[in-house]
């Protein structure tokens, strides 16, 4: 068993899909786009995709898509527990 403690693991390197996904989700939280008023979020979004899309010249269009998919929900609010909807109508009537 200590022999296998100490044998190096094998990491797998990120795919250019994952590592533009993690840089875009860094840069939405350190430049503020969650707070932003959406018309600013769609100018940004606009802007870092097609930026992504350069640095990235491996991704192609279906991913580059999936991306701002994913970075445009993250920046939506959270949405309320079905359950807790359903009480508060049930007290409202």
């Amino acid at each position: 068993m200590a022999r296998n403690r100490n044998r190096k693991r094998d990491v797998a390197s990120p795919s250019p899909f994952e590592q533009a996904r993690d840089e875009m989700f860094q840069q939405i939280i350190r430049c503020g786009v969650l707070q932003a008023s959406p018309e600013h979020q769609k100018e940004w979004f606009d802007q870092t995709i097609d930026y992504l899309a350069d640095r990235y010249h491996e991704l192609g269009g279906t991913e580059v898509a999936e991306l701002r998919t994913l970075g445009e929900r993250f920046c939506q609010p959270p949405k309320a527990k079905q359950g807790a909807e359903a009480e508060s109508e049930a007290d409202a009537a």
